[in-house]
C-alpha cells in the first residue's frame, strides 16, 4: 500500500511539472520571435544613397555597404566632409566611363586621406550605371576618385590577385536616378587641358555638391558610420 502511494505521488508530481515546462517553452518563443523580427528589420534597412549635383544635372547613387563596406565608408567620409564640392569630372571617355572626385575646377589635385584596400573581389560587376573606385597601377591605391561606367565593362572586374590588371576595380554602388545626366556628361567634347593630354571636358563638368539622401530623395543629415574610422 505504501509503494502504491509513492508511485501515485510521483505521477502527480510529473503531471504537475509538465504544464510548467510547456509554459516555459511558450515564454521563450516570443523572445526568439522578437530577435528574429529585429534581425529581419535590420537586414531590411534601406541602402544609403547620395545625390551628386552637377552643373549638368543630378545623379542619385545607391551604395552597397554589404558588398563593399570599406569603399562605401571611405566614400561617405569624403561626402560628409564636403570634399567633393567644387571638384570636377576631369576624365570622360565616350563608350567607357566618366571619372571625377580628385581635382578642382582649375585641375589642381586635392589632398586626400590614406588609400583603402581593394574590394573588387566582392561579386559586383562593372556594368553600365555602376560606380567604382578609381586607382593607380597599385591595386590598393584608391582614395577619393571614382568613376561611373557608361557601358558594361566586365574587363574591369576582379579576376585574381596575380597583377594590377587582374585585381580589377571595386564597384560599390549603382546609379538609380540620372543616367541621362551621366550620358550627357559622357557625350562632352574633350581634349587636352592642364596636366592631362586628353579626355578633359572642354566645358567643365563641376560637382557642385554631394550629399546623402533618403530613398524618397529627401536630404538627410546622417553622419558617417563609425566603421568609416577603420576604412583604411
Amino acid at each position: 500500500m505504501s509503494l502504491s502511494i509513492r508511485r501515485l505521488t510521483r505521477l502527480f508530481t510529473l503531471a504537475a511539472l509538465l504544464p510548467l515546462a510547456a509554459i516555459a517553452q511558450e515564454a521563450a518563443a516570443p523572445a526568439a520571435e522578437t530577435a528574429a523580427t529585429a534581425a529581419t528589420t535590420e537586414s531590411a534597412a534601406p541602402a544609403p544613397r547620395v545625390a551628386i549635383t552637377t552643373n549638368m544635372g543630378r545623379i542619385v547613387v545607391e551604395l552597397d555597404p554589404a558588398k563593399a563596406p570599406k569603399s562605401v565608408a571611405n566614400f561617405l567620409q569624403y561626402v560628409d566632409s564636403g570634399f567633393y564640392d567644387g571638384t570636377v569630372f576631369h576624365r570622360v571617355i565616350n563608350n567607357f566611363m566618366i571619372q571625377g572626385g580628385g581635382f578642382t575646377a582649375d585641375l589642381q589635385r586635392k589632398q586626400t586621406k590614406a588609400p583603402i584596400p581593394n574590394e573588387a573581389n566582392n561579386g559586383l560587376s562593372n556594368l553600365r550605371g555602376t560606380i567604382a573606385m578609381a586607382r593607380t597601377s597599385d591595386p590598393n591605391s584608391a582614395t577619393s576618385q571614382f568613376f561611373i561606367n557608361t557601358v558594361d565593362n566586365p574587363r574591369l572586374d576582379f579576376v585574381s590577385e596575380q597583377n594590377a590588371y587582374t585585381w580589377g576595380y571595386a564597384v560599390f554602388g549603382k546609379v538609380v536616378e540620372g543616367m541621362d545626366v551621366v550620358d550627357a556628361i559622357r557625350a562632352s567634347e574633350t581634349g587636352a587641358q592642364g596636366p592631362f593630354q586628353k579626355d578633359v571636358p572642354k566645358q567643365a563638368v563641376i560637382i557642385e555638391h554631394i550629399q546623402r539622401v533618403a530613398a524618397d530623395g529627401a536630404t538627410t543629415n546622417e553622419a558617417a558610420p563609425a566603421a568609416a574610422a577603420n576604412a583604411n
